[in-house]
C-alpha cells in the first residue's frame, strides 16, 4: 500500500534562463529545492489537489557561459545590463549597471506525486488544468517556454502492480539521467580519509570526492616513470545543495519582514553529494522522488531523496 494515488507527467519541459547558482560553493543545475518550490506553487494553484514527492529527469542543460580563453579553460557566464532608461546618458556618462547572475536553459521531465484521490473524469480534468496553470508559473527562477505533453496516470495501490508499472515508467524517461542523493558515499569517503588522518573534515572530504585529480598508475621500477590519468569516481557525482541549517533561535516578531506571522530565523546553505542515473537503473519510484524533510530541534530545512534507502529494501528489487 502507498499514499501514491496518481502521477503528473510534465514531459520535455522547456526552461530558458533558469538559475544556475545555487549556492556559494557551487554552480550548474538547479538545486532540488527550486523543482519542490515549482511543486509547492502549482499546488496552491490547483487548490483541491496535494501533491507530494518530486521526480527530476534531465533531458538537457545549457549554461550560458563563453570561453574567452579557450574551450579548455574555465568559461565565463554571459551576464545582461539593465535596461537604458530615457535621458540616462543625458545626465549620467556611463553605461548601465550589470547583472550579475548565472543563467541556464534547461530540458527536464518532472514526476510529481499526486495523494489526492482521483476518478478517471478528475484525472482528465486535472491534466487540462495543469496544462494551462504550467506556463504561467516560474521554474528555478526561468521561464517555461513550452511542455510537449502533460500527463496524469493512476498509480496502482498494490505493491506487485507498484512493480509492474514502475518497469514501464521508468523506461518513458530515456533518454536521460535522474538527480538522487548519495549521501552515503562522501560519509564512505569521509572514513576513508580519516583512516589516514583523523582531523579531516566533512568539507575536507566533499571537495576531495568530487575534485578531478591526475593520480599516477603503472609506475616502472627500472626506470621511474609512470602514466598519469584523473583519478576514477564511483558514478556520476556532482554537488547539490539540499536546504538550510539554522543559524539562530526563531523570532516571533521581525521588523519590516514579508509576513509578520511566520516565525523568522538565519540560516546557512547545506551541501552534499548527488549523482545522476539514468532512470533504467532505478527499482521502485521512492528513488525517484524528492521529497521536504524539517527538522525544527535540530534546525534542518532539508529536501530529501530516499534512493539507498529505497535500494536497500526487499520491496525496491526487482
Amino acid at each position: 500500500m502507498t499514499d501514491t494515488c496518481a502521477l503528473i507527467w510534465l514531459k520535455h519541459v522547456r526552461v530558458e534562463n533558469a538559475n544556475a547558482i545555487s549556492g556559494n560553493l557551487l554552480w550548474g543545475f538547479p538545486s532540488p529545492s527550486a523543482f519542490l518550490g515549482f511543486a509547492h506553487a502549482l499546488e496552491r494553484r490547483l487548490n483541491s489537489v496535494k501533491l507530494g514527492g518530486v521526480g527530476i529527469v534531465c533531458h538537457r542543460l545549457d549554461p550560458q557561459v563563453s570561453h574567452p580563453d579557450g574551450p579548455f579553460r574555465p568559461g565565463r557566464f554571459r551576464l545582461a545590463r539593465h535596461p537604458y532608461i530615457a535621458g540616462w546618458k543625458k545626465f549620467k556618462n556611463e553605461p548601465a549597471a550589470l547583472i550579475e547572475e548565472g543563467k541556464a536553459h534547461l530540458e527536464i521531465t518532472l514526476v510529481l506525486e499526486v495523494r489526492t484521490e482521483l476518478d478517471e473524469g478528475n484525472r482528465q480534468a486535472l491534466a487540462q488544468k495543469v496544462r494551462s496553470t504550467v506556463p504561467s508559473l516560474r521554474l528555478a527562477g526561468g521561464s517555461i517556454r513550452g511542455c510537449s505533453d502533460v500527463q496524469v496516470d493512476e498509480w496502482p495501490e498494490w505493491e506487485e502492480d507498484q512493480r509492474k508499472a514502475f518497469r514501464k515508467l521508468r523506461y518513458r524517461l530515456l533518454p536521460g539521467f535522474a538527480l538522487v542523493e548519495r549521501q552515503d558515499r562522501l560519509e564512505e569517503h569521509l572514513q576513508t580519509l580519516r583512516a589516514q588522518n583523523p582531523e579531516t573534515t566533512p568539507l575536507e572530504a566533499f571537495l576531495d570526492l568530487l575534485a578531478r585529480r591526475w593520480e599516477p598508475s603503472d609506475t616502472d621500477e627500472n626506470t621511474g616513470k609512470c602514466r598519469w590519468q584523473i583519478r576514477p569516481r564511483p558514478g556520476w557525482l556532482v554537488p547539490i545543495a539540499v536546504g538550510y541549517a539554522a543559524l539562530s533561535e526563531l523570532y516571533r516578531e521581525v521588523a519590516s519582514s514579508r509576513d509578520p506571522n511566520v516565525p523568522f530565523r538565519f540560516v546557512e546553505s547545506l551541501y552534499t553529494v548527488g549523482e545522476w542515473v539514468s532512470p533504467h537503473r532505478l527499482t521502485c519510484l521512492e528513488q525517484l522522488f524528492w521529497r521536504f524533510e524539517t527538522d525544527l530541534e535540530k534546525g534542518l530545512y532539508l529536501c530529501r531523496n530516499r534512493y539507498i534507502q529505497a535500494k536497500e529494501t526487499p520491496n525496491g528489487n526487482d
